[in-house]
């Protein structure tokens, strides 16, 4: 099933926000939207002995996306919503759904009282080895947290978005993720901001610390790279303005930072066939637990 945004949905604060978040990409993109209830479903003695009985417990759970679907339908007339319930496992549906996907989103929550997610294993699983990009969405994400305020300092959807940040690496910047983030921007009609974080080489250690003209030198020779990665973008997408922020310092840091003021965080992750070792990079591993804004992670070779 190609071209289709699908919500990973399981009745939770976390997957409703994700579903309502969903249904406005849905609508940008001009795409159906998919609602997936994986159910684990009760083991037949167990289903028999509760008070509810097996086909109540099964009626109540496929309710749970059919009424989701409607409330949806309410809210954003002209989108085509429909709903499957697939009985499984999550460490294993979940994972597959984004094979026959455009986009997947999942809910996530929120950490009481710290701006950030609480990142599942579940949703970390299909991060680490989805091959399309994943949306993770926080609990309480509200529409109008996309825009930026009105006139007199209060929450608005009606007002223009925020700008969709960008985490970029100039050593080795994929396509794949600039594009996604460029063309997030044209749909909302909003800018680009482009961090990158940089480190000078370990011989930087041996200069002396005073010797300022060569971090300048360092410095200038980093924007310009940064420059240099972006510029193919700014050429396919002119309407779209880009504010370019080259860093010393850890990049994680700076997304997280810039979150506060942006509608969509991308970045990158580099696919890894291998079962062994790490399969999400720490800068997207720190966005994804910190940021306070939607996080798009786009898999990329």
């Amino acid at each position: 099933m190609s071209r289709t945004l699908t919500v990973g949905f399981d009745g939770s604060p976390e997957s409703r926000a994700a579903a309502e978040w969903a249904a406005r990409e849905a609508n940008l993109r001009g795409l159906p939207l998919r609602l997936v209830h994986v159910w684990e479903g009760v083991p037949g003695p167990l289903a028999e002995a509760s008070p509810l009985g097996g086909k109540t417990l099964q009626h109540w759970s496929e309710r749970i996306p059919r009424e989701a679907a409607a409330g949806l339908r309410s809210r954003h007339p002209g989108i085509d919503i429909t709903t499957e319930q697939i009985v499984g496992s999550a460490f294993e549906i979940l994972p597959d759904l984004v094979k026959d996907s455009e986009l997947l989103v999942l809910g996530s929550r929120g950490l009481s009282g710290i701006g950030g997610f609480m990142v599942g294993s579940v949703s970390l699983a299909v991060v680490a080895h989805a091959e399309r990009p994943v949306v993770l969405v926080r609990a309480g994400e509200q529409a109008a947290d996309e825009h930026t305020t009105d006139p007199t300092g209060l929450p608005s959807a009606t007002t223009p978005y925020r700008p969709v940040v960008l985490g970029l690496d100039t050593e080795s910047p994929d396509e794949t993720v600039i594009d996604f983030a460029f063309d997030a921007a044209a749909r909302r009609r909003t800018s680009v901001r482009v961090v990158h974080g940089w480190n000078p080489p370990p011989y930087y250690a041996y200069r002396l610390p005073a010797d300022l003209e060569y971090h300048g030198e360092l410095t200038t020779r980093q924007a310009e790279d940064l420059a240099e990665a972006v510029l193919p973008w700014r050429r396919k997408y002119p309407a779209v303005e880009v504010v370019e922020e080259s860093r010393w310092g850890r990049a994680a840091n700076f997304l997280m930072d810039a979150s506060r003021e942006a509608s969509l965080v991308v970045v990158g992750r580099r696919v890894r066939r291998s079962p062994l070792g790490a399969h999400i990079g720490p800068v997207t591993h720190a966005v994804l637990h910190h940021c306070t804004a939607p996080v798009a992670v786009v898999p990329h070779e």
